[in-house]
């Protein structure tokens, strides 16, 4: 087996002697891409496709390498570099030198093998493209991806439709039908739809299988003649389709260690006319069974379980099989030679499960002629029968109709008149009318062979001349002018022709066919008796405007010749530059919309138009720089006006001076090969070619000339060297009787260097000895050292690491014992709480006990007094009473205050008990002191709004006493009495405002006693309100009385304690904070 190594090389051999039929296994070359370096490595293939004629392979790697291999010329050559893995290959498109590639960043590129330069970039898809499918004419291509597939136009490269299909039902494959005009497509639902290429119409859709044998599509193939369809997919079935009738005529199941097939492609063969019998099948192990769908036997297989197949390709003569195997290289296989190995006679492996014949009778007889693939075609359909009779009708119509009609179904005289209601073509269409109007032959072969005769001489350095940035552009338009030159020898020496063809070439520059033929046609007709004159300016054309604009407007043309401005100087730059000069894009293809549509002289007349509209600037013109700027410049003209003028010009122009009398009509390329153009001086080519001969000629003299010349130098120099020599070798011989001399001393000094080297060696070498010990000694006491610190390191992380565990299990220790803490603080207050509010509630008990006691006795006395006194001093005696009532209440407010003091040192204790215990908790004790603070601030004013009350009750009482003087005298001793005890309570009061005013800074600490006295509070003056409710309803008829004493005695109360207060000064409570 021959094997060829790339390696990098650019270009080789592919073999170095083809094998013969008997390679082993029929491997023609395994072919291998490895890089060889530091890392060395394989490239892996990934793709594989032939050229139309099965003799030219293209290949690509995962790195973007694209290979062409020449299989007849055993050449490969390396094409192009995309520095990205290619998903798909194409290389059988209508120019043979160009090829397709899809990228992994979802674009396709098309690649000219020649030039090894990118000729197109189409872009369009989201998702990676999987197949590219060419049409037949090589014209037209679609790509397919998982959610789209697309039509492109391989003359424009640009899209024509886009086949979008629902999210949850992607696409499989969509392909050209061969020899057809059918478009296949095939969906991950096992959906199969036929669409006409020309209208993409639906034509028909496969229906579902037979129950029991559906399998998921995957994978596809088409005999060559478009009639058998086969799909495949994760399943040891094949089923194959009769694309004539449209039904399923027979399911193939392949061996049972066959359960998914990955690759289906039928093997040509160049005499079964198109209805190919042999099926390859690839499957998941690798090997590729090739197989008859008629008889069911296996013919050959190729790959092993050692050297598997990932993908593979046909060639379309049937020649060769190209397969990329698993381990990345490319294996070419002969099939002749794997034919003639497989002929060996092997039992029937595959088995019909299911055959069309039991369906129908129809089904039967179709599949029998379907599968024979010789069965007779079936009768004309009704189509066919209509398109004979239209054939019929077309022969039948008109002279003047046929000329009118053009390729296309386009008529010429629609087009002038929706050209003149509109004023141009639509842009979207115009390339496609003009190519109808100039009737263009696309006559590959023969622009090939133009193409292929390569650059022509006078075009290499034509970029010197007509700088431009493109250089696509400049490239197509040097092939151009190459292509024009070889076809007529006058445009090489014609200076003016790539300003002619500029404006065609930029328009066209994605179809150079196009743009060729359509120059071309541009010469042949509309610039006729050009070159009559060549080198000259055509004469003839300049006088037939001349006289045209002469009939027109004498007054212009008299002025122009004034200044000596002739039609070479008003005419011909708009000719030889085809108004590219003077007209904007847009102007441009507007003037080329009416030029293409009318006879040639109309060029002419729209020439002589703009000169005509443009006589105002003209007429203002006196030097002749001026005249020769206005018209290699553009100009503030309307283009509609001149395009009616020229139509004008063409309708009045006498006949004997009309140029559609000179001109001839307009003769369409021919086709096939295009004609010959010879109108032109032949003796003008002639001699220059034979000036480019005798210049060749002088040159060839010359440069004998310079030879000989250089020759006798040469001799001079020679003999003037040999004399220096003479002079040399004497004093050679002087300079070597001295050096003889010096050797004698030399060698004595080299004895001397020999003795001391050896000392100095056997020093070295003893310096050597006892580094080496050094360095071995202080590499172990290294190595000693690092172990050392090894295990002292070991040791310390160990320790860290019982150190942090114990840390841990503290703090977790800690935390328990934090939370355990908290709880019982919790259960420790809420007991304090209940505690004390039962307490407070049971003197609250006692001192309703108490007043209702009191209250009995002031009854009784008051009854006494009521049997022994008069009215007055009954009214006094209830009075009195009421003042000790008030006095009774005053001291059990007192109690209840002193026992609130009392309560308030017994939590103050227990809060520097918390404080201590919440001290390493820092963060719980933030947040309880915020909440403590809210409920502090709560009760204080709760206890300012009690404390407003009191005072105001104070007040009244003060104010009653006042006004009643005369009816407390006789209880001077008791009023004495109430005011000491009101004294002792204001000084309760004074201490209590003190302790509000250092109430912020002491923290948490009342942040639960202010409740407990809240609730004595409200309880004490609920007994009171509900004892002053007993009394009114035991004294209704002394109520106002009451009223009254009670707003005195409220005065009376509160100057006593004004007195008190001047007297002693308010005790306040040292503030109380937390502390960190």
């Amino acid at each position: 087996m021959e094997r060829c190594d790339l390696s990098g090389r650019q270009q080789g051999a592919i073999w170095h002697r083809r094998p013969g039929l008997g390679a082993r296994r029929g491997v023609i070359v395994n072919i291998i891409h490895s890089v060889k370096g530091y890392h060395s490595k394989t490239i892996h293939f990934m793709n594989v496709a032939f050229d139309s004629t099965g003799d030219a392979l293209l290949a690509g790697d995962h790195q973007g390498n694209i290979y062409v291999f020449d299989l007849n010329g055993n050449r490969f050559n390396l094409v192009q570099r995309t520095m990205q893995a290619s998903t798909a290959l194409a290389f059988n498109l209508r120019r043979k030198t160009e090829f397709l590639v899809a990228l992994a960043d979802y674009s396709i590129k098309c690649f000219d093998t020649e030039t090894k330069e990118l000729v197109s970039w189409m872009r369009g898809h989201d998702s990676s493209v999987s197949s590219i499918s060419v049409h037949g004419s090589g014209r037209y291509a679609i790509t397919t991806s998982t959610d789209t597939a697309q039509l492109w136009d391989l003359d424009t490269f640009q899209r024509k439709r886009k086949l979008n299909v629902h999210q949850s039902v992607g696409i499989q494959k969509v392909f050209f039908l061969p020899l057809s005009n059918t478009i296949l497509s095939c969906f991950k639902d096992n959906s199969v739809f036929a669409w006409e290429f020309d209208t993409l119409h639906c034509k028909y859709r496969l229906p579902t299988p037979v129950e029991g044998s559906v399998l998921l599509y995957k994978v596809f193939a088409v005999t060559r003649d478009g009639r058998i369809f086969v799909a495949g997919g994760k399943s040891n079935h094949l089923h194959l389709w009769c694309l004539e009738s449209k039904q399923l005529i027979r399911i193939i199941q392949m061996p049972a260690k066959v359960r998914a097939v990955r690759h289906l492609e039928f093997l040509p063969d160049s005499f079964d006319g198109g209805s190919n019998q042999v099926l390859g099948v690839l499957s998941q192990d690798n090997i590729m069974r090739f197989i008859n769908i008629e008889t069911c036997k296996l013919i050959f297989e190729t790959g092993s379980d050692e050297e598997g197949i990932s993908t593979a390709a046909i060639s379309p003569n049937g020649r060769y099989i190209a397969a990329v195997m698993e381990n990345g290289s490319l294996n070419l296989y002969s099939v002749q030679a794997l034919t003639e190995e497989g002929n060996k006679p092997a039992p029937p492996i595959f088995k019909v499960i299911e055959d069309g014949s039991r369906c129908t009778s129809e089904a039967n007889k179709l599949t029998m002629r379907v599968t024979s693939g010789r069965s007779e075609r079936p009768g004309k359909s009704k189509s066919s029968k209509i398109q004979t009779k239209l054939m019929k009708l077309q022969v039948n119509t008109p002279l003047e109709n046929k000329e009118n009609e053009l390729p296309g179904g386009l008529n010429k005289k629609r087009l002038q008149a929706l050209l003149k209601g509109f004023g141009e073509y639509p842009a979207k269409y115009r390339m496609f009318v003009w190519r109808s109007l100039l009737q263009l032959p696309e006559n590959h072969l023969a622009f090939s062979s133009l193409i292929d005769k390569g650059i022509h001489s006078a075009f290499v350095n034509i970029q010197n001349e007509y700088p431009i940035k493109s250089r696509k552009l400049l490239r197509v338009l040097q092939r151009t002018l190459s292509a024009l030159a070889h076809w007529s020898d006058i445009f090489a020496e014609t200076p003016y022709i790539p300003l002619l063809a500029f404006p065609f070439v930029k328009l066209f520059q994605n179809n150079q066919l196009v743009c060729f033929e359509v120059v071309a046609t541009v010469v042949v007709n509309f610039c006729q008796h050009w070159f009559e004159y060549f080198p000259n300016p055509p004469v003839t054309v300049l006088s037939m405007m001349e006289n045209v604009l002469a009939h027109h407007d004498k007054e212009l043309l008299h002025h122009l010749l004034k200044y000596s401005v002739t039609s070479q100087v008003y005419a011909w730059p708009l000719l030889e530059t085809l108004f590219s000069e003077v007209l904007t894009r847009e102007e441009w293809l507007k003037v080329f919309d009416n030029i293409f549509s009318n006879h040639p002289s109309y060029f002419l007349m729209i020439v002589v138009a703009y000169i005509i509209r443009s006589r105002v600037p003209l007429l203002h013109c006196n030097q002749r720089a001026d005249f020769e700027y206005f018209f290699h410049h553009r100009n503030n003209l309307d283009i509609n006006a001149v395009i009616k003028e020229a139509y004008h010009l063409m309708e009045t122009t006498p006949l004997d001076i009309h140029p559609q009398q000179m001109l001839d009509d307009f003769i369409p390329l021919t086709k096939g090969q295009y004609p010959v153009f010879n109108k032109y001086p032949k003796f003008i080519p002639d001699y220059q070619t034979q000036e480019v001969e005798r210049i060749r000629q002088d040159e060839i003299e010359y440069l004998r000339e310079r030879h000989l010349a250089h020759e006798l130098e040469a001799k001079a120099e020679d003999e003037t060297w040999y004399r220096k020599q003479e002079l040399l070798r004497e004093a050679e011989e002087q300079r070597r009787k001295m050096l003889l001399e010096e050797e004698k001393l030399a060698e004595q000094r080299k004895r001397l260097a020999a003795v001391k080297r050896e000392l100095r060696v056997k020093e070295l070498q003893f310096l050597d000895a006892s580094r080496r010990h050094f360095l071995k000694h202080h590499q172990d006491q290294h190595q000693s050292e690092l172990r050392h610190r090894d295990d002292e390191i070991a040791r310390k992380v160990s320790m860290r690491e019982q150190e942090t565990a114990a840390a841990v299990q503290d703090v977790e220790v800690r935390r328990m014992e934090l939370e355990s803490q908290r709880q019982l603080f919790e259960q420790d207050r809420i007991k304090d709480q209940e505690a004390v509010t039962k307490e407070m509630k049971e003197e609250v008990d006692a001192c309703q006990r108490k007043m209702d006691l009191e209250d009995h006795h002031i009854q009784r006395l008051m009854g006494k007094d009521r049997e022994g006194k008069q009215k007055s001093q009954r009214v006094a005696e209830e009075n009195l009473a009421k003042v000790q009532q008030k006095h009774t209440g005053t001291g059990w407010r007192l109690q209840a205050l002193q026992k609130l003091r009392h309560s308030y040192g017994d939590c103050e204790k227990h809060y520097e008990e918390i404080a201590k215990l919440l001290h390493d908790n820092r963060v719980k004790e933030a947040e309880l002191l915020k909440a403590m603070r809210e409920a502090e601030e709560k009760k204080w004013e709760e206890i300012i709004r009690t404390k407003d009350q009191l005072e105001d009750e104070q007040k009244a009482a003060a104010a009653t006493d006042e006004h009643r003087k005369q009816f407390l005298e006789d209880r001077v001793n008791d009023a004495l009495e109430l005011s000491e005890k009101l004294q002792r309570e204001d000084d309760y009061f004074e201490r209590l405002h003190g302790l509000k005013a250092g109430g912020t800074e002491r923290g948490v600490e009342l942040h639960q006693v202010p409740r407990s006295g809240n609730i004595y509070l409200n309880d004490f003056f609920a007994s009171e309100s509900s004892s002053h409710m007993s009394l009114d309803r035991k004294r209704e008829e002394l109520a106002c009385q009451e009223r009254e004493l009670m707003a005195e005695v409220r005065q009376l109360r509160q100057k006593l304690i004004s007195q008190a207060r001047a007297r002693r000064p308010p005790t306040c409570f040292q503030a109380t904070k937390w502390t960190p």
